[in-house]
C-alpha cells in the first residue's frame, strides 16, 4: 500500500471514531515526531502491538479486501510476567463490501462487535464455516454460531447480520469472513490476549501484514513500521528514497 493512501485511511477513520464517539488513548495521536525516544526495552505500546494497524492483505485492492484495525489493549502471549493482560481490545472499521477474508484462530477466544452503523441502516456480516480434522475450511457441514449468549446451529456459509449492539463468538477453529453491508461500521473486537503475527490462518495465502510504498511522510506509524522504521526519525527528515 502507498503511504499516502494509509495516510488518508486514517485520517477518515479518526473523523469516523469521532462520530462514533470512540475516544482513542493519546498514542492514537502520536505522529512520527512523538516516536522520537521511545527506543527503551519494555515500552508496552510497541511490545504489545498496540496502535494502528491497517491492511490491504497484500492484494493491493484496499476498499474490496482491506481493514483498519486500532489494537487499544493487548497483552504478550505466553508472558508470565506480572502486570502482562490476558486480554485485548480492538476497534475497526469494516467498510461497505469490504471484506476481510475467510480465517482462524489457533489461540484466539473473541467477541465480534457492532458498535455503530456509519451510514443508515448498515449491518455487520460475517460469514461462518467449521474447520475439518486437517484445518481446512469445511464447506459441507454445520456449526454452531453463538450470538450474544444464544447458542444455534448454523449450516456452513450462513452469513449472520449483526445490527448495532449485536454481537458473536467466535471459539479457535473457527472460519469466518466479515464486511459492512449495506455501508460501513465500526465493529468492536474483546478477545483473549492474541499474537497477529502468529495467530491468523487465512483459507487461501495471503498476507496479514501490508508492504509499504514511502511516497509520503507517515501521518501515523502502523504497528507493523516499529521495528522497520525509526522511531527517532523526525518527520522534518523526510521519507527515506524521497
Amino acid at each position: 500500500m502507498k503511504r499516502s493512501l494509509l495516510n488518508t485511511v486514517i485520517a477518515q477513520a479518526e473523523e469516523d471514531f469521532g462520530r462514533a464517539g470512540v475516544f482513542l488513548p493519546a498514542f492514537g495521536r502520536w505522529g512520527v515526531d512523538d516516536w522520537r525516544g521511545r527506543q527503551r526495552v519494555g515500552d508496552p505500546v510497541k511490545d504489545c502491538g498496540l496502535g494502528w494497524d491497517v491492511t490491504d492483505f497484500g492484494g493491493g485492492r484496499f476498499e474490496e479486501e482491506g481493514l483498519l484495525l486500532f489494537t487499544v489493549r493487548n497483552g504478550i502471549v505466553g508472558s508470565t510476567e506480572a502486570g502482562n493482560r490476558p486480554y485485548a481490545e480492538k476497534i475497526m472499521i469494516s467498510r461497505r463490501d469490504q471484506l476481510t477474508p475467510l480465517h482462524r484462530h489457533v489461540q484466539k477466544v473473541e467477541d465480534i462487535i457492532n458498535r455503530f452503523s456509519l451510514s443508515p441502516n448498515a449491518l455487520l456480516a460475517i460469514r461462518l464455516f467449521g474447520m475439518r480434522d486437517d484445518g481446512s475450511v469445511d464447506e459441507d457441514g454445520s456449526l454452531v454460531a453463538h450470538l450474544d449468549g444464544e447458542a444455534m446451529e448454523v449450516a456452513a456459509g450462513t452469513v449472520l447480520l449483526l445490527a448495532p449492539g449485536e454481537s458473536i463468538t467466535l471459539f479457535p477453529g473457527t472460519y469466518h469472513a466479515f464486511w459492512g453491508e449495506g455501508g460501513a461500521v465500526v465493529v468492536g473486537e474483546v478477545s483473549s490476549v492474541n499474537d497477529d503475527k502468529a495467530d491468523n490462518f487465512f483459507a487461501s495465502p495471503l498476507a496479514r501484514f501490508s508492504s509499504i510504498e514511502e511516497d509520503a511522510i507517515p501521518y501515523r506509524l502502523l504497528v507493523n513500521d516499529y521495528d522497520a522504521t525509526s522511531p527517532t526519525q523526525s518527520a522534518s527528515e523526510g521519507v527515506p528514497g524521497q
